[in-house]
């Protein structure tokens, strides 16, 4: 049984690359989600509605985020290239550069030298309210 996900036979596929493949296309959807809430939005003139899907819209951006998130950890250089992006001043290309060298040598932009090492949060103790994943349901 084939799915749009998979570029190889799934049964050839470990458990966690399944997984990785389902939250990757997950993420996707989010993304997309995100994208047509905002066109709605753009051109709703009726007030509660819009309200509605300003409300909508919200979830999208925090499932989008938790999806990230689990997929941050699960692949640890990704989740390191990010914190050299992410949540930073500066020339975005510049960042992504820097960060994409330091995760290929091992080290980080912050310093760290593993993922745990890493900060949890983005620079100046700002959070972004989702919380921690472990232990929780799907």
């Amino acid at each position: 049984m084939g799915f749009e996900q998979y570029h190889e036979p799934p049964a050839e596929l470990s458990e966690e690359t399944r997984t990785f493949a389902r939250m990757c296309a997950n993420l996707t959807e989010e993304a997309e989600a995100i994208g047509w809430y905002e066109q709605r939005i753009s051109l709703e003139t009726d007030p509660v509605a819009r309200a509605i899907m300003e409300d909508s819209l919200g979830e999208e951006f925090k499932h989008f985020c938790m999806e990230l998130e689990y997929l941050f950890r699960t692949k640890p250089k990704w989740g390191q290239t990010a914190r050299g992006i992410l949540f930073r001043g500066g020339d975005i290309v510049e960042n992504g550069t820097a960060a994409e060298e330091a995760a290929g040598s091992g080290g980080s932009p912050d310093g760290a030298t593993t993922p745990q090492d890493a900060p949890a949060s983005p620079p100046g103790g700002g959070s972004l309210g989702i919380g921690s994943l472990k232990g929780s349901a799907s």
